[in-house]
């Protein structure tokens, strides 16, 4: 296809609103009497360069949103640079600005197209005036020179302990707000949930020696007491500036509110949960791939997200150019890729933001493909109000661990002198809950209450080794009122700041008991085949299966109780080495427990990060046969049945329920980008539904038709024809 030059862009956006629905959608009953924020469905945003004031036309662009038919606009109103003609010293005005406002001109642009608006704001670098003016405000290395941006070094990094963000940046909201009442605020890249800085200016050197008792350390390392001090400093400024911009926000228009960025995906360092206490509305700045990140990196990033916000606003940018690295901020991803981000951010109960940067794009390419999909959206709205998640597994998110664990600086870890990646735990675990079309949502570990877990049937716990006493007491709970629990490898054997238990914090759980420190990295080790066993389905014609890489030495098991046991790695190499010096012993690889309604299934070794960098299909299978039979052959809330690589998401909704089906089948599944899709179907399908209910309808939104279907009792069975990249089929 041609691209379209920037006069045929300017000229389609004019016509653009044509082809927006007349009038606003029908209010919704689970709307009502909640601010504007907490009903947004879409979401955009145009990012301002420098020299857009000199070409960006406001009209063209508000005309693409509506004809997006998004609830609000992110714009660019001040921090590094305003644009607008501020009166606030030391924020710097676009050079190119002139006698323009180009905020104004697009704030009202926005209006008149009924949209809201949000401020976006910078709040982490100034230019040189602020700083010759105020090097009090800005973050310093060790040897006291000033922290500037890599690739614009005029821009200096600013410091949330200094007055710049409890004086500079309210006086900017508040200028805006008397001169443009936005609907609310957002700060781009603040407080993120990456790691914490270890900043050197005088603020943090009096801050550590006051409230830490110690100087800023080398590394952001968890082992240094006074480390962990500065975190807990850090997180409680956090919450008082957010507290305080929310309240700036707030003095203009009571519906208005702060908001920042808290993105990360599954690697997090600063407590989401903690956060959402503060946080309104939770917007995840997670745009897009790069590396080896795999395809449903946006759908956990919304599970991350539902696990702390309880129901609350979650957006999620959408970045239309290509994200990845190299990065190329001016050229289109391909639109396969953009459109699986947009569905999984819907299909997970988040709020799509689409996302372009410049005003005068070369390249326009990415235009059709948000319009095809927020066209879609807002013609289904209603189907993606949802209610309540049906999902009857709890994974949980063990932010502690992923956060600290084996840490030597935040961006270091080693386990036995080997690098590793924390996140790769989950992901195993993730993969093969995929593989086995489980639905599931995440707990997070500071939200294990009796309530939070009373839907679920099983609690899948991915090497949760840094848990809290509470947090371990919960579980034992969980498991004595019936609940099922399958933990892995290091799970409560240490405390939330990585301080080793003399034994696992759940060993009345596990039955067995901590024997010696973590052995390997090993390859070439196993799991010997004692006795069948449910979980050991399919695996006919073999006694072994692939060992983990890392296990835990536990205590010893009677003979009757082994299922799997250890066999210690050997040689892999040369062959003529190649067999095994102990061929059986009596360490459990797998600890299988039951008493009444609760089954327990504990793993000594780290058999999900090991399923994620091998790619085993073995060991795949081996957590898939587990988490069936931790769900002792109850129905589950939904099945698909057929070939491909599917996530699913279910949901009661406002007109009935909805099931979502995300088709990752693809080459590029765990490497940027898809740029083809490959349907699967047909797909047999059932849901569950509650005792009484009879259905009437049974609809596949995105081919938009219906399907026949047989309910029998609470069972509907139906075939989804094709999938191509995503299908959401409404039950009502």
């Amino acid at each position: 296809m041609t691209p379209m030059t920037r006069r045929q862009f300017l000229e389609a956006s004019a016509a653009s609103l044509i082809l927006a629905s007349a009038g606003e959608a029908a209010g919704s009953a689970l709307d009502a009497g909640k601010p504007w924020y907490a009903t947004m469905r879409r979401c955009g945003q145009i990012n301002f360069n420098e020299t857009d004031p000199l070409t960006l036309d406001a009209n063209a662009w508000m005309d693409y949103f509506a004809s997006l038919k998004v609830d609000g606009v992110m714009l660019n109103g001040g921090g590094i640079v305003a644009f607008y003609p501020t009166q606030v010293p030391y924020q710097h005005r676009s050079e190119f600005l002139g006698t323009r406002d180009l905020f104004g001109d697009v704030v009202a642009a926005a209006r008149k197209r009924k949209l809201r608006v949000v401020a976006r704001m910078d709040c982490n670098y100034a230019y040189t005036e602020a700083f010759s003016a105020h090097p009090e405000w800005f973050q310093a290395n060790r040897d006291g020179s000033p922290r500037t941006e890599p690739e614009c070094p005029w821009l200096y990094r600013t410091c949330m302990f200094s007055t710049y963000f409890t004086e500079q940046m309210p006086a900017i909201y508040r200028e805006l707000n008397k001169r443009y009442a936005p609907d609310s605020f957002y700060t781009n890249g603040w407080p993120s949930l990456g790691a914490l800085e270890v900043c050197y200016c005088a603020n943090c050197q009096k801050i550590y020696k006051e409230q830490t008792g110690g100087i800023p350390p080398e590394t952001t390392d968890v082992r240094s007491a006074v480390y962990r001090r500065y975190y807990e400093v850090s997180m409680d400024r956090i919450a008082e500036i957010w507290k305080l911009w929310n309240g700036v926000a707030k003095e203009a228009n009571p519906e208005s509110v702060y908001v920042g960025n808290l993105g990360g995906g599954l690697d997090t360092v600063k407590d989401a949960k903690r956060l959402s206490e503060v946080a309104a509305w939770f917007n995840a700045d997670h745009q897009g791939r790069s590396g080896n990140t795999p395809l449903w990196a946006c759908a956990a990033q919304g599970r991350v997200a539902q696990s702390v916000m309880n129901g609350r606003t979650i957006t999620n940018v959408v970045g239309a150019y290509s994200t990845g690295s190299p990065l190329w901020r001016h050229t289109s991803k391909p639109a396969p890729e953009t459109e699986l981000w947009i569905a999984q951010a819907a299909a997970s109960g988040m709020v799509p933001w689409f996302h372009w940067l410049g005003g005068s794009p070369q390249d326009t390419r990415w235009r059709e493909t948000g319009r095809a999909s927020f066209d879609w959206l807002a013609k289904n709205e209603q189907h993606f109000r949802n209610r309540r998640s049906l999902a009857n597994i709890a994974v949980l998110y063990p932010q502690s661990t992923i956060a600290f664990y084996q840490s030597n600086g935040t961006r270091e870890r080693t386990l036995n002198r080997a690098r590793i990646d924390q996140v790769d735990y989950i992901q195993g675990l993730y993969y093969a809950l995929l593989k086995g079309r489980f639905l599931f949502d995440f707990v997070h570990q500071e939200n294990l209450t009796p309530e939070t877990l009373k839907p679920y049937r099983a609690l899948l716990i991915p090497n949760a080794a840094y848990l809290r006493d509470k947090e371990c007491e919960a579980i034992q709970q969980y498991a004595a009122s019936g609940g099922s629990v399958l933990a892995t490898f290091e799970t409560s054997r240490y405390n939330e700041w990585g301080e080793p238990r003399g034994d696992f914090g759940l060993r009345e759980l596990f039955g067995v008991s901590v024997a010696g420190e973590v052995l390997g990295p090993h390859g070439n080790s196993y799991m010997h085949i004692d006795k069948p066993h449910s979980i050991l389905e399919g695996f006919a014609g073999t006694d072994l299966l692939p060992g983990p890489e890392y296990r835990v030495p536990v205590s010893h098991l009677e003979a009757e109780s082994l299922y799997l046991s250890v066999v210690p790695a050997y040689p892999a190499f040369p062959p003529e080495m190649v067999y095994p010096r102990v061929k059986k012993t009596n360490e459990p690889a797998v600890i299988l427990r039951q008493n009444g309604a609760s089954r327990v299934a504990y793993f000594p070794g780290d058999i999900g990060r090991t399923a994620w960098l091998s790619g085993n299909p073995d060991i795949s299978r081996l957590i898939c046969n587990s988490v069936k039979w931790l769900l002792a052959e109850r129905d589950l809330p939904a099945t698909v049945e057929g070939k491909g690589m599917l996530e699913l998401f279910a949901w009661e909704t406002e007109p009935g329920y909805a099931l979502h089906i995300l088709n990752y089948t693809n080459p590029n599944m765990t490497r940027p980008f898809v740029t083809e899709l490959y349907p699967v179907g047909p797909l047999k399908a059932s849901f569950v539904v509650p005792e009484g209910k009879t259905l009437t309808s049974v609809r596949a939104l995105k081919a938009d038709r219906r399907l026949g279907f047989k309910q029998e009792g609470r069972s509907v069975r139906f075939e989804v024809p094709s999938v191509e990249d995503y299908e959401v089929v409404s039950l009502t």
